[in-house]
């Protein structure tokens, strides 16, 4: 009868309002936080999609001729016209890894019209070896921009390698103007019978985009949280008065 007294007590007339009310306002939260949680994902997915879904550009119309390499030309698909270089003009880039395999790309000097020199990653190779031929003429490429990479490499003119691909080292090597970027070839016809390299994929978004709406989320359930806290300090001072009242009257 006891514990039946005390169930009781949580749904008196002055208390079922208090519950009603704070039942509405912790799922109004909630909601509202899984809404907020819910923009946020959305903000993400399309950051990521535009980042993938880059519509292809004439490089003269996105890079001038001795301008430097912008952030938003990573990745970059790109076409362009122009003439490669004499095949003995090639340089291998040596210790690039593929498929699990140790090998050398493959970078020939392409003169492009209306630009610089760019240099073009034709293709993936076991080992350095041979040069390949090079088309000959004017020729369409399709390709993917790259910034070049900072390791260091030192440039052996004998042999024509080269550690990694170092522009400012191959700009003070080759009598070109060069690009500060190269483009990796999307072309089984121009790679000389080498395997493509595949373009690395863009960059997964930052989780500050869309940070706002994470913070409204969770601002939100922490509402949520208080709401709930003050529903039992309330319902638990209004139960401890009515307890006294009872006591004092009886």
């Amino acid at each position: 009868m006891k514990r039946n007294s005390r169930v009781g007590s949580w749904f008196t007339p002055g208390l079922i309002g208090l519950h009603a009310f704070a039942i509405v306002a912790v799922v109004f939260c909630v909601v509202m936080g899984l809404w907020q949680a819910g923009v946020y994902d959305d903000r993400q997915a399309h950051e990521q999609a535009d980042k993938r879904a880059v519509p292809q550009v004439a490089l003269t119309d996105l890079w001038e001729p001795d301008g430097p390499f912008l952030k938003t030309y990573n990745h970059r698909p790109v076409t362009f016209e122009g003439e490669f270089e004499p095949a003995d003009q090639q340089i291998w880039v040596t210790d690039k890894e593929q498929d699990g395999r140790t090998g050398a790309w493959l970078l020939a000097p392409v003169q492009v019209e209306g630009g610089d020199t760019m240099l073009v990653l034709r293709g993936w190779a076991p080992e350095p070896g041979a040069f390949p031929s090079v088309p000959s003429g004017t020729v369409t490429l399709d390709a993917v921009l790259e910034p070049g990479e900072k390791n260091a490499g030192a440039f052996d003119a004998t042999s024509r390698t080269i550690g990694s691909v170092r522009i400012p080292t191959l700009i003070n090597e080759m009598p070109y103007d060069l690009y500060s970027g190269y483009a990796i070839n999307t072309d089984p016809a121009l790679s000389g019978g080498l395997d493509l390299v595949p373009p690395p994929l863009p960059e997964d978004v930052s989780w500050t985009v869309g940070l706002k709406n994470l913070a409204y989320a969770l601002q939100w359930w922490v509402f949520g949280l208080f709401a709930a806290f003050m529903w039992w300090r309330m319902s638990s001072e209004t139960r401890a008065a009515s307890r006294a009242k009872v006591s004092s009257t009886s």
